[in-house]
């Protein structure tokens, strides 16, 4: 007897619509999914659903605007192509015409400046997503930030709560029996970290707050090039 077709079974080339073609491409001129969503100011999710879900069409004249920057045009600037694409991406409207909202989530924090945002294995591993949106929110309401790192003990290249590895913060370290330790970076007593740089550094890797703070860490000599994220918090407030 013959298996049966399986179901859920990825499209084949022939059957990528317009957009993930062109995603294609550019991928293949190096540009990854990430950098893809980034020159059209959406999250990477959805690039992927050009795949997955057959998504796309309304950004296919911006990436067909790009693909000719880079490949007749030579550009490979990100700013730069993003806004060539953007010239082609408008909001979406509703029945009515009028202009539709844009689904996020609730960024809490508090009139006093207060917000947290904690995010676990899996989520690091896609970038703590997550917590973008409190890290920006805290950058245009001009607040300070700091924040904790779960890593294997042997991850880390200063003893926890050294001068050295987080002058100012001097607590005792739990011993996890799965040999990781909690490190914490800033605080209201020692001033923090002012949350628009750390907003850059998240802009500058395309989103991925994950990246960011491990090349932190990397590099200020905290941990080893190589060690991974276990579990991340966030912590904001107003400087006084």
């Amino acid at each position: 007897m013959p298996p049966r077709p399986r179901r859920n079974r990825p499209p084949h080339k022939a059957e990528l619509n317009e957009a993930a073609r062109l995603a294609d491409r550019l991928q293949a001129a190096g540009y990854t999914k990430r950098d893809i969503a980034r020159i059209i100011n959406r999250d990477p999710s959805l690039v992927s659903q050009f795949y997955t879900k057959n998504k796309g069409a309304a950004f296919v004249a911006a990436l067909r605007d790009v693909l000719t920057a880079v490949e007749a045009g030579g550009i490979t600037d990100l700013p730069e192509l993003t806004e060539i694409a953007a010239r082609h991406i408008t909001r979406r409207t509703t029945t009515s015409g009028a202009r539709a909202r844009v689904r996020t989530k609730a960024v809490l924090i508090t009139p006093t400046g207060s917000g947290t945002g904690r995010v676990g294995a899996q989520a690091i591993a896609s970038g703590s997503a997550r917590l973008r949106p409190l890290i920006a929110e805290a950058a245009r309401q001009g607040l300070r930030l700091a924040f904790t790192v779960r890593l294997a003990k042997t991850a880390y290249l200063r003893p926890s709560g050294s001068r050295t590895d987080s002058p100012g913060i001097r607590r005792d370290v739990i011993q996890r029996a799965d040999h990781t330790e909690e490190h914490s970076y800033g605080s209201a007593q020692t001033g923090g970290f002012d949350a628009a740089d750390i907003a850059r550094r998240v802009n500058a890797a395309a989103g991925d707050v994950t990246a960011a703070m491990h090349q932190w860490l990397v590099e200020t000599g905290r941990i080893h090039p190589d060690a991974h994220i276990l579990h991340l918090e966030i912590r904001t407030w107003c400087p006084r």
